[in-house]
């Protein structure tokens, strides 16, 4: 372990720019983010993370930079090294209310957040949080062998209840590690512009049937719809905002941009009433009122390699080589330039 440490200390002072160069932590507050790339560099046979303290002096030229005007780039390629659970790469943030301070850990609650209706919110970090972004999708996935949901798509943000054993043995319906929301940007290879929407997904045990992701439109289609959404979509390379605001028990959310119109939604994150308002008799009636939250932001791939049955499967190309990934299209890349973590706040 002490060899393995050692070795991806090394790693990120080889990939730490020099003095004469800006880093990511220059011009971003992540002084409560860690980061999750898609490297093994130290061999150890899991996908490297950085934790808060060695973020401020960390980047990667391929995965993880500033661009020439300052923005943030976050680049996943379709085959790498990915987390335990997953067939997805990513270059992604994961939020630490802790900071610095490892005297707490990764799962405590003094590191996530909580809603209001959680019995114990007054033990978590914070009740609620706010996390606003402004971005722009640069590339996404070109090639997959079957065209399911996910091919051809990035997810940009998300909230993410924590995975817990012991949660989840409590049997009281929590500890899944299931995600409220997600926020997928998805273009096919063909069409001029692409689709931002959202997804919720049913708080229910892995193995239900009924567990599963409701999109919710934003800008042009979602990914069930497979027709080009034209000028009511959002285009590689164009900006566009996102805010999602926990207060209390409710998530507001509110979407900008330039060419399209504000698009908001909110959802009480505690029952199983949906962003329509209507009742899902198939969701777990208490929400996620017994999770323990976070938030994750940057390129989540969802263009796995892997063909097999379900939904997330669609075959993408890719080889595990970047240079040559990168030249065949076979990757994803999202800039931000903005980034910003806060208390929840009420909405007006």
């Amino acid at each position: 372990m002490l060899k393995s440490l050692s070795l991806l200390s090394l790693t990120m002072m080889l990939t730490s720019c020099s003095s004469e160069q800006n880093i990511p932590a220059d011009k971003f507050d992540l002084s409560n983010w860690k980061i999750t790339v898609p490297l093994d560099q130290d061999n150890n046979g899991k996908v490297d993370e950085v934790d808060t303290k060695e973020l401020q002096s960390y980047q990667h030229s391929d995965f993880f930079h500033l661009d020439k005007d300052g923005g943030l780039v976050f680049t996943s390629p379709n085959k790498a090294t990915t987390s335990k659970a997953s067939t997805n790469t990513r270059s992604e943030l994961r939020q630490m209310l802790r900071g610095s301070d490892t005297s707490l850990e990764t799962k405590s609650y003094g590191n996530n957040f909580a809603i209001a209706a959680h019995p114990d919110s007054n033990y978590f970090g914070q009740v609620g949080g706010r996390l606003d972004a402004r971005l722009k999708v640069d590339h996404v996935a070109q090639n997959a062998k079957v065209s399911k949901k996910p091919a051809y798509s990035v997810v940009v943000g998300q909230i993410h209840a924590g995975k817990d054993k012991e949660v989840v043995a409590d049997g009281n319906g929590f500890g899944w590690g299931n995600e409220p929301i997600k926020i997928f940007y998805k273009k096919w290879p063909k069409h001029n512009t692409g689709s931002v929407f959202w997804t919720y997904e049913r708080n229910l045990a892995k193995d239900d049937p009924n567990r599963t992701d409701i999109a919710y439109p934003v800008w042009g289609n979602t990914w069930e719809n497979p027709a080009d959404p034209k000028d009511t979509g959002i285009a590689l390379g164009e900006e566009f905002s996102y805010t999602i605001n926990v207060y209390q028990n409710v998530m507001h959310l509110t979407f900008t941009t330039k060419e399209q119109k504000t698009v908001t939604y909110n959802i009480d994150l505690s029952n199983n009433i949906n962003a329509y308002g209507q009742l899902d008799k198939k969701d777990l009636p208490a929400g996620y009122s017994g999770d323990w939250l976070y938030f994750k932001a940057g390129a989540y791939n969802q263009c796995s390699t892997k063909e097999a049955d379900g939904i997330w499967y669609a075959g993408c190309s890719g080889t595990g080589d970047w240079k040559i990934d990168k030249e065949n299209g076979d990757y994803t890349s999202v800039t931000f330039t903005k980034i910003k973590l806060s208390p929840a706040t009420k909405p007006e």
